[in-house]
Order: structure tokens, then C-alpha cells, then sequence
């Protein structure tokens, strides 16, 4: 099966499927990276300006009038990440993490997020390889999106957490050494980009809507069969 080309724009119901459980390889088209180098330009302009702007330059929640150093805004967006990664229960599987993964990919494709283009090839490189992100199921209110799920991917993507390999979970920085793969450094909001989605939960139900239509089908045929086997 040859790559899905991704753009942030033109990806169908089927590719979800296509990618989670047959586990297609997944590819850029090239014009998207233009996108993604103005809204960074735009990020690293306003930092350079010294303009406060809330998530980039300041704290989170009641620390939003607070201005940071901006020799601590990598920190900053790493502890961003260290503080919601709280979820708990069961982890999602492996076909829910690659449809996750696909969604937040094509999410921050559409150019609006201002991350590197770094992040982007990094989280093609999980999907392609096979890296999946061990991602507990519980602890996302999804009211400013799935922050604690998504929080755990990030995890992944600066080289701490777990993630799956062969059904058994590796620590991350592991993995990415056997397969030569470096961590993200996170940069000026691209921790806040990582998590403010909604990304979990329409993967989960993109799948069962996919899964649902596939028993249907499966109902008329089955039916169809029964019929014609009694001489209905």
C-alpha cells in the first residue's frame, strides 16, 4: 500500500482505518512545510517583540499574568507537559494510539499551531516505525481538549514515558535509541500546541463509527445468507 500523503486538509474517514489497523505508512506532502514555517515565524516574532501572549511567554491558569524569563520558556512547556500527564486506567490500543497519532499530525499540519517542523517528522517517524505511545484511557474532561492523553504522547516525543513494542512496554528513551531517533526539545509554545486538541476522542470515534459500519455490512450479508440457506 503506498504512503497516505498527509496536508491537513484531506484526510478521509478510510485513512483512519487504513493507517490504526492495517498500519499504513504515512508521509508529508511538501507544500504543507511552508505553512508550518510562517506560523513559526509568527510564534518566534512576537518572542522577539517581548508582546506578552498567555501559554508562550506567561503561566498557565492562575499564573496567567505572570511573565516568563525567556531563558525558562523551554521549561516552561516541559512542565506543561510533566503536569498533565496524570492519566490513569487502562491504555488505549494500539490501532486507538496510531489513529490518535494520525489525527494530532494532521491537526498541527494545518499550519495554525506554530510548531517546528521537528515535531511533525518525529511523530511521522512513530507512526512509520511502529512507536506507540503508551497513552492510559482515563483523565481527559475534554473541556480545553484531551490535555491529559495527549499530554502522555508528548511525553513520548521528548523521550520520556513508554511505549509499545511488540505488545510489551519499553521505556521511550530506549526505543528511540535502538532506532536512532533523537527526542524533541520542546520550544516556545509547542507544548501547549502538543496537548490543546481534541484528538483522543475523535479517533475513538472515528473508529467505532468505521467499526460500526463494518458490522453492518457484515449484518446485511449474514442476513442475506440466512435467507437464501432456509429458501426464504
Amino acid at each position: 500500500m503506498e504512503p497516505l500523503i498527509l496536508d491537513g486538509h484531506s484526510l478521509q474517514l478510510q485513512n483512519i482505518w487504513e493507517v490504526a489497523y492495517q498500519e499504513r505508512s504515512v508521509a508529508i506532502l511538501p507544500e504543507a512545510y511552508f505553512k508550518l514555517a510562517n506560523a513559526r515565524h509568527v510564534v518566534e516574532a512576537y518572542l522577539q517583540s517581548e508582546q506578552v501572549i498567555y501559554g508562550v511567554n506567561t503561566g498557565f491558569g492562575y499564573l496567567k499574568n505572570q511573565k516568563i524569563n525567556p531563558q525558562q520558556i523551554a521549561q516552561l512547556q516541559k512542565n506543561l507537559i510533566y503536569s498533565h500527564a496524570t492519566g490513569v486506567g487502562t491504555a488505549f490500543s494500539i490501532p486507538e494510539v496510531r489513529a490518535i497519532l494520525l489525527l494530532r499530525l494532521n491537526t498541527l499540519l494545518q499550519g495554525y499551531s506554530g510548531v517546528r517542523p521537528e515535531i511533525i517528522d518525529l511523530l511521522v517517524e512513530f507512526l512509520n516505525r511502529g512507536i506507540h505511545p503508551v497513552i492510559p484511557s482515563q483523565g481527559s474532561v475534554g473541556a480545553s481538549g484531551d490535555l491529559t492523553p495527549l499530554a502522555h504522547l508528548a511525553l513520548c516525543l521528548i523521550g520520556e514515558g513508554q511505549v509499545w513494542d511488540r505488545q510489551k512496554k519499553f521505556p521511550t528513551r530506549i526505543l528511540l535509541k535502538e532506532k536512532q531517533l533523537a527526542p524533541i526539545t520542546l520550544e516556545a509554545k509547542e507544548g501547549l500546541a502538543l496537548i490543546n486538541g481534541t484528538q483522543p476522542m475523535c479517533a475513538l470515534a472515528a473508529l467505532v463509527t468505521l467499526r460500526m459500519d463494518r458490522l453492518l455490512d457484515i449484518a446485511d450479508m449474514a442476513t442475506a445468507l440466512t435467507v437464501q440457506a432456509t429458501l426464504g
